[in-house]
């Protein structure tokens, strides 16, 4: 496995699991706001056996997406499963007919929800499932995870689970999580401009536990835009791969997983391992996230 391609490798922690840095999110396989089925099955089809023949081994999903939806578009195109690739799933919320994102965290929801994963996605074990925190809206907020965590790990014990992951959480959930069990990644909502979450990455790298950003182009003002859109003029890329490829230079355990519905941005999506920014470049991109917090204060 050649390892300048998609960005070069990662391992999880404490585990046998390799993955190519640049993955593929299947959010956006399901249908309009992540509910019912997408209008074109077979294109959905046709862009994940895209990805995997160019390479990506790391598919991150969840069985609320649909909710089922998902999971059953990656079995429909991917069964049985080349030897390598990782499936990353989360538990943590339900979807109610009414299309509403609700809380599912008690042991027996998150049970249930491994069991809907496994079936859902013809495995008898999940490679990695990550315990979403609701939180407010996108953002994270403080309070124990520890029941859901020790859920989790029992069915680690089991043989259901293999490596348990973190959504939006912040440095004591986490820190809470880890004298539990072992945590193999994190993912929370970061970008070029929104970047509370510095620290914690660098902790992570510091500690080989892979760090996964959400939201990888949310949130930008047209002011950050505008910056954003000049550099990637300049050299020749869209604004989207620039700020994939500033993730991507920001730190060797970030792993992205962009998600799209659509094979030409999925091929603009995996180019981004082939940018190189330059020092000025990135320099003017961390500018982006200084501007913000300026404006905040």
């Amino acid at each position: 496995m050649s390892d300048t391609i998609l960005g070069g490798q990662f391992t999880f922690p404490g585990s046998s699991l390799t993955v190519r840095r640049i993955g593929y999110g299947a959010m956006q396989l399901a249908g309009p706001g992540v509910s019912g089925p997408p209008k074109d099955r077979d294109a959905a089809v046709a862009v994940l056996r895209e990805a995997v023949a160019a390479g990506v081994n790391h598919i991150d999903t969840s069985d609320y997406y649909g909710p089922h939806v998902t999971n059953q578009i990656i079995r429909q195109a991917l069964h049985p499963y080349p030897a390598g690739l990782v499936i990353v799933t989360k538990l943590g919320a339900r979807r109610p007919p009414d299309g509403s994102w609700q809380p599912a965290i008690s042991p027996e929801e998150l049970t249930g929800g491994v069991h809907d994963n496994l079936r859902n996605l013809g495995l008898d074990a999940l490679d990695v499932v990550n315990y979403r925190v609701m939180g407010s809206g996108h953002g994270t907020q403080e309070g124990s995870i520890a029941e859901q965590v020790t859920a989790l790990a029992g069915l680690r014990r089991d043989g259901l689970i293999r490596n348990i992951g973190l959504s939006n959480v912040t440095a004591a959930q986490l820190a809470e999580a880890e004298a539990i069990t072992d945590i193999v990644c994190v993912q929370n909502n970061y970008n070029l401009a929104y970047r509370h979450d510095d620290a914690l990455i660098d902790d992570l790298a510091q500690a080989g536990i892979a760090f996964v950003p959400f939201f990888p182009l949310g949130g930008f003002t047209p002011l950050q835009s505008s910056t954003l859109s000049s550099v990637a003029g300049r050299i020749g890329a869209t604004p989207m791969q620039v700020a994939l490829a500033w993730l991507m230079h920001r730190s060797p355990n970030i792993l992205l997983i962009p998600g799209t519905s659509s094979i030409t941005h999925l091929r603009e999506n995996l180019a981004v391992a082939q940018l190189t920014l330059s020092p000025q470049n990135l320099a003017e991109l961390d500018g982006i996230a200084a501007a913000s917090v300026d404006a905040h204060h």
